[in-house]
Parts: structure tokens; C-alpha cells; sequence
């Protein structure tokens, strides 16, 4: 795949040599965990790569779009993944950016908590992947694990250019991940088995990196 240059990128030269600098997913996942969290303090927002390179802050779907953006540089493609939790059980979305090697899956991950994070290329599919990340994806005050479905990858390259450096909230793909197809991991009949996180995963679900 050729990779992304600065031209076709729009990006500053700062910005594409930091990403440039990022040469392997490693490098990339280290970069975004000195990121501060985007708390969101002064409402939602979806932040393009630049905005977040100028603003040195991010949330998950942020983290994975510089993550992808770093990937497209070094001729990988950028693939994002989203999961979603059981609805109405007062959890978010987590959206990751996605990467091979050897031909197996791997993610990079912009989280608060312990879990949800970086996992290494031993996966055979994104459904292995996703599944890696059901057991401790519970909720905290109530030890119920939630994740229930992954999306199908998506290519990043479908929106062109425009969405690396763009100054506006970027909700257009917040609907594009919307609008996938989403693969349940839990057969129907088997969520009356998941056993809840007991209290020592739950001590440790309360970890985080980054205060509020």
C-alpha cells in the first residue's frame, strides 16, 4: 500500500515528521498514552488529527484517528473498530485503531482505565480481538460486563483527506460508524451465564491514568 505523503496529507511538516517519527504501532500506542484524556470539559467533541496534535489531548475515537493517521503514513491502512456496549447500561462506545502483522490482529487503544487498552497482533480476526476485551469491560458500580457487539472495520480512506486536518468536529464519522454492520460476541442465550466482575476486578476497574 503507498503510503500517505505530507502533500497528500495536508498536514504541517511539524505534524506529519511527529507522525512519521511513530514507525510502528509501539511507538504509535507510547505517543498516545502521553496524551492527557480529553474530559470534554467544554462539551463533546471528535477532533481531527491536527486539532488534536495542536490541542495534545484526546478520547479514544481522537486517539485512534491519530493512530490510523500514523499507520497511512508508513503504508498500513488506517482501519478504525468500534465497540459498543449493551444499551442503556450507562457505558460509551470505545473505538480503536486497527493493525497487522504477520497476519494477525492487533489494536491501538487511547483509554482512561486499565483495561480497554493496546493489545498486541496475535489475534487471527477482529472478532478474537474484541472478544479479548470482554471480561474486563464492566461496569463499575455494578460488576455487569457489557460489551456486546463489534463493528466491521472501517477503512478511513473512504473519506478521503479532508478529515486529518480538519478544524471542525468531525460527527460525520461518528454516523459512518453508526451506520456498519455490528457482530453480537455473546450468543443471546449464554448472557444469563456471564458471571459479574467480583471485587478485586472491581478494586482494579478503578484505576485510572488520567484525573478528571
Amino acid at each position: 500500500m503507498k503510503c500517505l505523503t505530507r502533500e497528500e496529507s495536508g498536514l504541517s511538516s511539524r505534524d506529519y515528521q511527529t507522525l512519521k517519527r511513530l514507525s510502528t504501532p509501539i511507538k504509535i500506542q507510547d505517543f498516545l498514552d502521553t496524551l492527557p484524556f480529553n474530559f470534554e470539559k467544554k462539551g463533546d467533541t471528535h477532533m481531527s488529527p491536527h486539532m488534536v496534535l495542536n490541542n495534545k489531548k484526546a478520547h479514544c475515537i481522537e486517539g485512534a484517528l491519530l493512530a490510523a493517521t500514523a499507520l497511512w503514513i508508513h503504508g498500513e491502512p488506517p482501519l478504525i473498530m468500534n465497540f459498543s456496549p449493551k444499551a442503556g447500561r450507562g457505558d460509551f462506545d470505545h473505538v480503536v485503531a486497527l493493525y497487522q502483522r504477520g497476519g494477525q490482529w492487533g489494536a491501538i487503544s487511547k483509554t482512561n482505565h486499565a483495561c480497554l487498552r493496546f493489545r498486541d497482533p496475535i489475534y487471527h480476526t477482529p472478532r478474537e480481538l474484541a472478544l479479548s476485551y470482554f471480561h474486563e469491560w464492566f461496569i463499575n458500580k455494578t460488576g455487569e460486563k457489557v460489551l456486546e457487539q463489534y463493528s466491521k472495520p472501517l477503512d478511513m480512506r473512504r473519506f478521503k483527506t479532508a478529515w486529518l486536518t480538519a478544524v471542525e468536529d468531525l460527527w460525520n464519522i461518528d454516523e459512518a460508524l453508526d451506520a456498519l454492520p455490528y457482530y453480537d460476541l455473546v450468543p443471546k442465550g449464554n448472557w444469563k451465564y456471564v458471571r459479574k466482575a467480583d471485587p478485586m476486578e472491581l478494586k482494579a476497574g478503578k484505576l485510572i491514568e488520567w484525573k478528571p
